[in-house]
């Protein structure tokens, strides 16, 4: 069994905040680095995606930190400003009975503007992308004279995402005398050359790896040439006709045009990549959690920290760049016992990766036959159900509850035909089966909610 946090030697009010969370027992790589990290050692994490590695760094970092000190005294670094986000919401709660810890996100693809301005008054921890980190040190509208923790989250993604140059140009600006952390789901050479030129006799510590789930099955389809690849895809969504599939592609440009190309087909497809607008991020991950879109097109990085179950089918529409990210990409199909599928198209020079996954799974994958090609002449499918948008949320007082009672009113739809409600500040998404969707939206349209006309609109 694990061990307990109360444990750890920690400040009472990090204690109080892992009660009120719920958190009682350390996860495998929690309670092997935390023990070093708490001594002040530099650590190289390895560990997979949803283990608790937030976690355990946010701790060594709230542990030392100087409330008194307005200056920042903690820097963390991810891959995308998505997980940027994810991670200074969970340092956020984390340090709430600390009292007053100011948490700031800096990243691209948002006005560099209102960040100058934050920064003006102060902050104790920063995350950020990379990219934008350095742009904000090359303006002098950053100090980082006073860090005392340093943490690159999702290491091996910000590596294969080129942002070398940028950690390095950062890197200079901090004070020798620092805790530098690492932390990665995958543990290639270029972690360790990493680790070596940032780190001082940093420790290597392993929590739980991606395991293997020989139980999903999985087809290779091999292709002739590069122009097949796309009506291999086609063919297979025709055929099997999954209500919930990811497609990975191995970069943002590629992500990009087959988001593109699929939607001229008709299908319901919703994409994730580095440069969509966090509420078009949002919206996206609505649509295809609430099942309204069959198709998420997404590169390893952006599917990152995704909690979706139910996913029926994996495509890599591009081959992985090495086994263990294979490894966790079908994972994500398969998962609670149930049955899992996945495809694989590969080119003649990638014959290799389909022999180093068969050595790793211990087993013979052989190539698979593309599906007819008279599945092309059918029309494209239709997901099961639809989300619309109401212009209304918390901030006008609406609850979910209310959403119901309006759709299952006089002349409305019946309770089973409403699936997941989101409330935001000032939103509400609601997911309706396809069949009530216009009966849905006369009554959303035509009642009010908390007194007051809402506007009901479909999302695609």
């Amino acid at each position: 069994m694990n061990p307990l946090f109360t444990q750890l030697s920690l400040r009472a009010e990090l204690h109080l905040a892992l009660s009120k969370a719920g958190f009682s027992r350390m996860t495998p790589i929690q309670s092997e680095s935390l023990p070093e990290l708490l001594a002040g050692k530099d650590v190289v994490a390895q560990a997979k995606t949803g283990s608790g590695k937030t976690l355990a760094f946010s701790l060594a970092m709230l542990q030392n930190l100087v409330l008194s000190a307005q200056h920042i005294q903690g820097l963390i670094l991810a891959p995308t400003r998505e997980l940027a986000n994810q991670v200074a919401e969970e340092v956020r709660k984390l340090a709430r009975e600390l009292g007053n810890v100011k948490v700031l996100t800096i990243c691209g693809g948002e006005a560099i503007g209102p960040q100058m301005s934050s920064l003006e008054h102060g902050a104790h921890i920063v995350v950020g992308t990379p990219g934008r980190v350095e742009e904000h040190l090359f303006k002098g509208t950053l100090d980082l004279t006073q860090v005392t923790h340093f943490i690159l989250d999702e290491a091996d993604q910000m590596l294969d995402m080129g942002f070398v140059d940028a950690i390095e140009n950062i890197a200079v600006y901090l004070p020798p005398t620092r805790q530098t952390m690492m932390f990665s789901a995958t543990y290639p050479k270029d972690i360790e050359q990493l680790s070596a030129r940032f780190m001082q006799s940093p420790m290597l510590v392993k929590g739980e790896t991606e395991s293997l789930n020989r139980q999903i099955k999985q087809q290779f389809f091999p292709l002739k040439n590069n122009k097949l690849r796309f009506n291999t895809l086609r063919l297979l969504l025709l055929q099997h006709k999954p209500q919930s599939c990811i497609v990975f592609c191995n970069t943002k440009v590629e992500t990009k045009k087959l988001f593109l190309e699929l939607q001229q087909t008709g299908l319901q497809v919703a994409v994730l990549h580095g440069d969509l607008a966090q509420i078009e991020r949002q919206r996206m991950l609505l649509r295809f959690a609430n099942k309204s879109a069959s198709i998420l097109v997404a590169t390893d990085v952006a599917a990152r920290g995704l909690d979706i179950e139910d996913i029926d089918m994996v495509v890599n529409y591009h081959m992985a760049l090495d086994p263990q990210t294979h490894v966790h990409r079908v994972g994500r199909t398969g998962r609670g016992g149930k049955k899992g599928f996945a495809c694989s198209l590969y080119g003649e020079n990638e014959t290799f990766k389909v022999t180093q996954l068969s050595e790793l799974y211990e087993r013979e994958f052989n190539p698979s036959p593309t599906p007819p090609l008279s599945l092309l002449d059918k029309p494209a499918y239709k997901p099961t159900m639809v989300t619309v948008m109401i212009d209304a949320g918390k901030k006008q007082k609406v609850r979910a509850g209310d959403i119901v009672g309006c759709l299952t009113g006089e002349n409305g739809i019946g309770s089973a035909q409403i699936g997941n409600i989101t409330v935001q500040d000032n939103q509400a998404y609601i997911a309706i089966f396809r069949e009530a969707v216009k009966p849905a939206m006369r009554k959303l349209n035509a009642e009010k909610i908390k007194g007051k006309r809402i506007k009901a609109k479909r999302l695609v």
